[in-house]
């Protein structure tokens, strides 16, 4: 599916109105299915769902689906997924069985625990430098092709040092973007996880089960995403934009210049 359809919409402006067509995202209710049983219902959009049900199933801890379907239906999706009894089983502790906006990456869960559930320590020596970190951001951008049809995408990358960004998924929800670049690479323990959006707790906690020893973002991290990225051993550089980005975990996987040791605060 291409994702997105066009869209008639009246243009205003100061020399006057026109009619035009916008391309816009397709938001659909996509169910993740787990042997027959519909174990979350996210407001996605409707293209690499395969790869978001990979994902989605190994940043839960699940591991891999056996096998894996897309089905669709009047109204929605169902990504028809198969696990091992034991894997199964394992999922009823972190049932979600509830629809969520695209904005939480937390909706259904069960308890409090869920929310700051503990992560595996990422303990890969990858090193990078501060020109990897802009050619990543700057790549992630120029890649991302339903954003430049729709304005309405957040994205994800995945940077291997090696050869630069290999992989570039879309969605209208930044998690779901996340999930599906994680179901696409599979291991991501070579190199960095690059993101659009803001860095929220669980940002941190997906690219940590996926083995992503460093984090590049956009936009600023929340205090809990820090104190998880600090935590589970994960280099979080967020706010890079052109050539500044601000370091605030793990900085021994960056190669900068001589930092300032009072550095001025920032708004």
């Amino acid at each position: 599916m291409a994702g997105h359809k066009p869209i008639s919409a009246k243009v205003v402006s100061p020399r006057g109105e026109a009619t035009a067509a916008r391309a816009l995202p397709d938001e659909v209710p996509v169910a993740l299915v787990y042997n027959g049983t519909t174990q979350a219902v996210m407001m996605a959009t409707p293209c690499d769902l395969e790869d978001f049900g990979r994902g989605f199933t190994r940043t839960e801890g699940l591991g891999a689906p056996d096998s894996i379907e897309v089905v669709p239906h009047a109204n929605g999706i169902e990504v028809q997924m198969w696990l091992p009894d034991d894997q199964a089983e394992a999922l009823a502790d972190r049932r979600r069985a509830m629809a969520g906006p695209v904005g939480c990456g937390l909706c259904g869960i069960d308890s409090l625990d869920q929310a700051v559930r503990d992560v595996p320590e990422v303990t890969h020596d990858l090193t990078l430098t501060a020109a990897q970190i802009s050619d990543a951001m700057a790549g992630l951008r120029a890649g991302q092709a339903l954003h430049d049809r729709t304005r309405a995408v957040h994205g994800a990358g995945y940077f291997d040092p090696a050869v630069g960004l290999t992989h570039i998924r879309e969605d209208v929800g930044r998690h779901n973007a996340l999930d599906k670049l994680i179901g696409a690479v599979g291991d991501c323990s070579g190199g960095a996880v690059v993101l659009t959006s803001r860095v929220s707790v669980e940002m941190v906690q997906k690219a940590a089960m996926a083995g992503a020893p460093v984090i590049f973002a956009v936009s600023a991290p929340t205090t809990l995403a820090v104190e998880t990225a600090e935590k589970s051993g994960v280099t979080l550089v967020a706010l890079a934009r052109d050539e500044t980005f601000e370091l605030f975990t793990h900085p021994h996987r960056i190669q900068t210049g001589p930092l300032q040791k009072d550095a001025p605060d920032v708004a």
